[in-house]
């Protein structure tokens, strides 16, 4: 018996789930706030379902996955600046990824979907989702892969 209230302790104390770690964009206003219907009107289907519903693109479908010029990279939904083109690199992964963001544009949150925390990006201006962030990038720079569906980004080429 006491095995098992043991067991049951430590089940309960290591599964705990403490709102003062819990760094979701649901707690956050953003400054750009649409209603369900708005960002529907507003955004191509796969736009909505990978900005408003966290989903992915499938990989290597994106042509900025392939976009070689200088310019910014910034949000779908809102225009915001959110990645600049001297820091993409080709991961091989399939999806347009970069070694950093532009400081203050992109937020941050935990991601369990896939069983485990992952960092998932967000839009720091519409609260769109992006992608997530791994650590596995460039280890000349910073070390860290910005995995980011190109539905989500507009290309403005530098003039």
């Amino acid at each position: 018996m006491k095995k098992l209230l043991l067991l049951a302790i430590s089940v309960i104390l290591f599964n705990c789930n403490g709102t003062a770690q819990d760094k979701t964009k649901e707690n956050k206003v953003y400054e750009v706030s649409k209603t369900e219907q708005e960002w529907k009107n507003e955004l191509t289907e796969s736009e909505f379902k990978v900005l408003r519903e966290a989903g992915t693109e499938r990989p290597f479908s994106s042509k900025l996955n392939k976009e070689y010029r200088a310019g910014t990279y910034v949000c779908a939904a809102c225009e915001t600046p959110l990645f600049k083109s001297e820091h993409k690199f080709d991961s091989g992964t399939g999806w347009p990824s970069f070694d950093r963001e532009i400081k203050g544009n992109v937020d941050f949150s935990v991601d369990y979907k896939l069983g485990h925390a992952r960092t998932e990006e967000h839009c720091a201006t519409c609260g769109g989702h992006l992608g997530h962030v791994f650590n596995d990038g460039p280890r000349d720079t910073t070390g860290k892969r910005h995995c980011i569906n190109g539905v989500a980004l507009n290309f403005i080429p530098e003039k």
